[in-house]
C-alpha cells in the first residue's frame, strides 16, 4: 500500500511538471504568427518550424517508440524533426520554408503525440525517461526565447514590457571567499535526477580568491566599450581576435546603437540603456573585458565554491539556503522576458555575500566542459554531453530569466561554445 502512494504521488508529480513544461514551449509558440514560424533568426539554427515538431518528436522517440514499442502517427515526421544543430562557424543550414510541412500537420502530429505520451506516463513504472522529457522541453523553452528575440518586433505578437525594478545605484566591488572545499556533480546513490555529466559528485579544494558581488553590469561594460576594447589585439585570444574582425562585431548582441548613446534590444521593445542590468556577452567577449581589468573569469571550482559555500566550510544546496527557488531569490523560472538590476535580489546571496547566483544570466566560467570522474553517458542518449566534451565548449553557472527552477539545482550545468553570441549569459570577474 506504501508502495502504491508513493508511484501515485510521483505519477501526480510528473503529470503537474509535464503540464507546466508544454505551457512553457506553448507560450514561445503562441508569439508567433504562421508566417514568423518559418523564419530563422540566428543562422547556424534550424527555422523555428523545426523546434515546433522536434519536442514531440524527441518525446515520441525516446519514450513512445524505444521504450513502449508503439506505432508512429508519422515515421517521416520523427526523422525529420528529430535532431537540431550545434552552433558552429561555416556549414549553415540553407533549406528554405517550402522544404517544411505546413504548421497544421504538425500541430496535428503533436496532439496525437502528447495523448501517447500521457497515456505512457500512466504506465511506467521507470521516472527517469519522463524527467528527461521534461527538462529537454523547459531547456528548449529558454533557447527558443534566443531565437525570437532575434525577430523583428512586427513578428511577434504584442506583449506589455515589464517595468524596471526600482534599485538603488548598483556599486561594484569584490568580496573575498576563503579556501575551502567545493562540492561538484551529484551523488549517484541518492536517486535524484540528474543529467550524465552531472554525475559523479566529488570535492575540490579552492584556494582564497576574491569574486565581484554583482555580475558585470551594462554601465561597466560601456566603459570597456568606450575605452577601444574590441580594437584592441592584447584583450582577445586568436581566435577570438580572428572572429571580431571577420563578423565586425563592435559591442554587445543586445545593445543597439543610436545617435549620442545605446539602447537595449529587449524582447519586445527597445528601450533606453540599462546601466545596471547584466551585460549578456559570449565567452569572447567576457574574457577580453576580464584581460582589460587585469582580472579573470572564475572556474566552475571557483564559482561553487562563492555560490554554495561558507566561511565555517558548510555548504548549501542554493546560494540562499537549502529552500527551494521562489521569486525573492533571483530573475528566473520565467518570471520576466529581461533582465532586472543586478542588486534586485538581495535575498539571494549567498553566505558570501555574492548576489544574484542563479538567475538573471547564465554565468560564464574558464572551465572547459569536459567529464567528471565516473561519467556514463545516458545508454538512451549517449551524445547529450559526450558530443561536447571537445575542448570548444565552456560550462555555464545559474541560469538566467527564462531558465526553470527545476534547472537551478547546484550540479546542473550548461555550456555553450566561446563565440556564440544569442544568448543570455553573462559573467563576473575574479581576482587570484
Amino acid at each position: 500500500m506504501r508502495a502504491t502512494a508513493i508511484q501515485q504521488h510521483l505519477r501526480q508529480s510528473l503529470r503537474s511538471e509535464m503540464k507546466r513544461a508544454r505551457m512553457r514551449s506553448d507560450e514561445i509558440f503562441g508569439l508567433l504568427d504562421s508566417e514568423s514560424l518559418y523564419e530563422r533568426p540566428i543562422a547556424e539554427r534550424h527555422r523555428l518550424v523545426f523546434y515546433l515538431g522536434h519536442l514531440e518528436t524527441f518525446d515520441w522517440n525516446l519514450i513512445c517508440s524505444r521504450d513502449f514499442g508503439m506505432k508512429s502517427p508519422n515515421p517521416e515526421f520523427d526523422r525529420l524533426f528529430a535532431f537540431g544543430i550545434d552552433p558552429t562557424n561555416g556549414n549553415l543550414p540553407n533549406d528554405s520554408p517550402n522544404d517544411w510541412p505546413r504548421e497544421a500537420e504538425i500541430r496535428n502530429y503533436n496532439q496525437r503525440v502528447r495523448a501517447a505520451l500521457d497515456f505512457c506516463l500512466e504506465q511506467s513504472s521507470d521516472d527517469l525517461l519522463f524527467h528527461v522529457a521534461i527538462e529537454h522541453r523547459l531547456m528548449h523553452a529558454e533557447t527558443l526565447a534566443y531565437l525570437l528575440h532575434g525577430l523583428p518586433y512586427s513578428m511577434k505578437k504584442s506583449h506589455i514590457v515589464a517595468e524596471d525594478l526600482l534599485t538603488q545605484p548598483v556599486t561594484p566591488r569584490l568580496v573575498t571567499v576563503s579556501s575551502g572545499m567545493a562540492t561538484l556533480g551529484m551523488d549517484r546513490a541518492s536517486g535524484g535526477f540528474g543529467w550524465d555529466n552531472e554525475f559523479d559528485v566529488h570535492q575540490v579544494h579552492v584556494p582564497e580568491f576574491a569574486i565581484d558581488v554583482y555580475k558585470v553590469t551594462n554601465g561597466q561594460y560601456l566603459e570597456f566599450v568606450r575605452a577601444g576594447g574590441y580594437s584592441e589585439r592584447s584583450f582577445w585570444s586568436t581566435s577570438s581576435w580572428d572572429w571580431i574582425t571577420a563578423s565586425g562585431v563592435q559591442h554587445p548582441k543586445f545593445w543597439k546603437p543610436v545617435a549620442g548613446g545605446w539602447q537595449c534590444r529587449t524582447m519586445f521593445a527597445d528601450v533606453g540603456f540599462q546601466p545596471s542590468w547584466p551585460v549578456y556577452v559570449s565567452y569572447a567577449e567576457a574574457e577580453a573585458y576580464c584581460r582589460w581589468k587585469g582580472k579573470a573569469l572564475p572556474t566552475e571550482e571557483q564559482y561553487h565554491r562563492a555560490a554554495f559555500g561558507s566561511p565555517d566550510g558548510s555548504e548549501q544546496q542554493f546560494p540562499w539556503g537549502n529552500t527551494p527557488p521562489q521569486a525573492q531569490h533571483g530573475n528566473f523560472n520565467f518570471q520576466r522576458w529581461d533582465p532586472t538590476p543586478v542588486n534586485s535580489h538581495p535575498a539571494g546571496q549567498s553566505a558570501f555575500g555574492v548576489e544574484d547566483l542563479m538567475g538573471n544570466g547564465w554565468e560564464w566560467t574558464s572551465t572547459v566542459f569536459a567529464p567528471f570522474r565516473g561519467f556514463e553517458p545516458f545508454p538512451f542518449y549517449p551524445g547529450y554531453s559526450a558530443d561536447f566534451f571537445d575542448g570548444n565548449h565552456y560550462v555555464m553557472k545559474g541560469g538566467s530569466p527564462r531558465t526553470s527552477a527545476l534547472l537551478l539545482r547546484r550540479s546542473f550545468r550548461n555550456w555553450f561554445q566561446p563565440r556564440y553570441p544569442h544568448i543570455y549569459a553573462s559573467f563576473r570577474c575574479i581576482q587570484n
